[in-house]
């Protein structure tokens, strides 16, 4: 039968849509994640603890349901719906991936795969056309076609080879279908080789498939690859047509998944994982198996209604789970089933209302937390790192650092120096430069006009790890996130000339959490990202900033962190701050800068900027703002006060005042200018 797959809604920003299919027996609204019940069962529930949990389609297996009933049970009783009690759509994998798992128990060939039976050891041949037999007595609403699986790594020419097998028995298939009305999908193989996952697109759009998979994925490649092959498959698929993504996977990958316009979905993940005693949960994915809580009388999740949550103690559960009760694979499977299926009603919700964008963003970073609340070993991990003679990690000239609080941070080898190092770098970010910033209000406010020249315009002069550029991308997202569609655009520039810093913190999420983002990633590889509102970009200019100022797009804001006059002595000189205040003349701009040093600021007032006192952080009691123009500090929402007379006589008294490379002839002349500054003149 025609599934009459019908696109309610398709999301702006994003290639995520909500859709509507009808099966046999019943409508399916999309994205759907199916529950797999490989042998006629999902393991450890019931079919009602299968429709509480919020489960409409279940998937089960061609390969194992042959073995076991076989198929004259299932002639029998009609199907596997009255077989198992179930009255929801059911979809049928052909068995292709069970046979790839088998490498050294079967043989393959054009005719089909041949293997022995691990119930008996009878010799079974599986043919396209004898798994749509199969499935026919099973009785599924949607069938899937015989595939050639292959490791998602295999060279080009084993690749196409799988791939033009694949198509081979495809028509096979819909030959054997005849006149069932059950549905039947095409299947996209091709490994990572995009070029062979085009061609085998193209050619399956043109077959009459009700729906097309994309298959050959989870299987050894990494996530990034992925979804990169996941939205370059999708691009080539029909629009009018379902599409299903095999065999995948965690929260964050169905999520990036619909992002890229996928629709269904089915994984093992939420059973296999509750039975060792891991769920996914709104503080993130939790073990319960630590003994952390085994006295812990709260629930699993607290946002969450299932049984497990509501009737169950977490120290309940981890007990269950410590003994191998299977009451409580049963309970923890019902939890993360309900995580799912929420998800999916999440996503499809957010469709709807046409702000996927925004959701999106907020729980991409959201569903790859671990066990916040009670993170793992954190004081131990501290002391074995710090213990004399143990070696960090490192990249270049960088290493991790982490400190006695138990936060980490990158050290220059040849200097020395820490970025960040008496507080949580996050927390330094926000507090220094984006809340000090006022970012979120500026971001809220919509600018005049739509033109570029009314973008929000940030310099991010030292990328370093990406600490301070991410913290006013979350920013942008929460603000995002709160429904704040018309909000002005920001254009973010950041300016590095060794990345390895940043991709040292990059290899390791767990101790540098602001970068559970795919922006950094996107960074490193192509030097710019964008968000998909569309209302930001952020691009890196990589090489010596004093090169590349000029260039650049002329800031409203400028998050100023190189490393200090020691390690960069020429980013802070008058003549490098004249240059930035030549390149910011013609609009209001701020500097915000972590130095309360005098030279700093005597620099920055040189270079014609009006200079303010800035909040303090950790054992710094200020640090400093500089103004393109007289009104800044006025205007600004803080309103931060301007160096006034009692700062001049204390500069007058310094026995270091002046720029040590000045000549004798230059330094009257540097003093007058600084004592002549509109701004102290002003205030006498």
């Amino acid at each position: 039968m025609s599934l009459n797959f019908t696109i309610d809604k398709p999301s702006t920003g994003s290639k995520a849509r909500a859709a509507t299919f009808q099966t046999l027996h019943g409508e399916v609204q999309t994205p759907v994640f199916m529950p797999v019940g490989t042998q006629a069962t999902v393991r450890a529930q019931t079919v009602e603890s299968l429709k509480v949990s919020g489960s409409r389609m279940l998937l089960a297996n061609t390969y194992h349901l042959l073995l076991r009933p076989g198929p004259e049970v299932f002639k029998k009783f009609g199907g596997i719906h009255r077989f198992m009690n179930w009255d929801g759509p059911v979809l049928t994998d052909s068995g292709g991936f069970q046979i790839f798992s088998l490498p050294h128990e079967r043989a393959m060939n054009e005719d089909g795969a041949r293997f022995a039976s691990y119930v008996d050891g009878k010799i079974h041949l599986l043919s396209p056309e004898s798994s749509i037999e199969m499935q026919k007595a099973i009785g599924g609403d949607i069938m899937m076609v015989l595939d050639h699986c292959i490791p998602s790594t295999a060279p080009h020419a084993q690749a196409e080879a799988a791939m033009t097998l694949t198509h081979r028995w495809a028509l096979r298939s819909l030959r054997a279908r005849g006149g069932s009305e059950q549905a039947l999908f095409g299947i996209v193989q091709g490994a990572c080789h995009r070029d062979l996952r085009e061609q085998s697109a193209a050619y399956l759009r043109e077959l009459p498939f009700d729906g097309l998979a994309i298959g050959g994925l989870a299987v050894g490649e990494t996530h990034l690859e992925r979804y990169e092959t996941t939205g370059h498959v999708t691009d080539h698929l029909p629009d009018h047509l379902p599409r299903y993504l095999m065999g995948v996977g965690t929260p964050i990958d169905l999520l990036e998944s619909v992002h890229r316009g996928v629709d269904m979905f089915d994984c093992i993940i939420p059973s296999q994982l509750a039975k060792r005693g891991v769920v996914f949960t709104s503080h993130g994915k939790i073990q319960l198996r630590r003994s952390v809580y085994k006295f812990s009388e709260g629930p699993v999740d607290i946002d969450c209604v299932c049984s497990a949550c509501r009737d169950y103690s977490r120290a309940y559960l981890h007990h269950l789970i410590k003994s191998d009760e299977v009451l409580g694979w049963h309970l923890l499977t019902i939890h993360n089933l309900t995580f799912y299926h929420r998800l999916m009603k999440e996503i499809r919700a957010a469709i709807l209302r046409d702000d996927f964008p925004a959701y999106y963003e907020s729980q991409r970073r959201e569903l790859v937390r671990t066990d916040e609340d009670n993170p793992s070993r954190p004081m131990k991990q501290t002391k074995q790192r710090a213990r004399p003679g143990s070696r960090p990690a490192r990249l270049g000239d960088y290493e991790v650092h982490t400190s006695l609080q138990g936060f980490s941070s990158i050290r220059q080898i040849s200097s020395g120096e820490v970025m960040h190092s008496v507080n949580c770098p996050s927390d330094e970010a926000n507090k220094l430069y984006v809340e000090q910033s006022c970012l979120a209000s500026r971001l809220s406010a919509p600018a005049a006009s739509t033109a570029s020249s009314d973008d929000l315009v940030i310099w991010d002069v030292g990328l370093g790890a990406g600490t301070n550029a991410m913290a006013a991308l979350h920013c942008f997202e929460q603000q995002w996130g709160k429904g704040k569609q018309v909000m002005r655009s920001l254009r973010m520039v950041s300016f590095e000339w060794d990345l390895d810093s940043l991709k040292l913190a990059a290899m390791d999420p767990g101790r540098f959490p602001h970068l559970r983002h795919g922006a950094p990633h996107e960074i490193l590889k192509s030097g710019s990202w964008n968000h998909s509102s569309g209302l930001l970009r952020w691009e890196l200019r990589k090489g010596d900033f004093l090169e590349s100022l000029e260039a650049a797009e002329t800031p409203d804001l400028i998050f100023y962190d190189p490393f200090s006059f020691k390690t960069d002595a020429v980013l802070w000189t008058p003549a490098a701050f004249a240059r930035i205040f030549e390149k910011c003349r013609a609009k209001s701009a701020e500097l915000y800068t972590y130095s309360s040093s005098t030279a700093v600021r005597v620099a920055l007032l040189y270079a014609g900027f009006f200079v303010a006192e800035g909040i303090g952080t950790g054992p710094k009691s200020n640090t400093t703002i500089a103004f393109s123009r007289a009104a800044g500090a006025a205007e600004h929402p803080l309103a931060p006060p301007l160096l006034g007379q009692d700062w001049l006589a204390r500069w007058k008294r310094s026995h270091s005042k002046l720029p040590p490379d000045l000549t004798s002839e230059e330094k009257p002349r540097f003093e007058k200018r600084i004592e002549g500054h509109p701004q102290f003149s002003s205030m006498s």
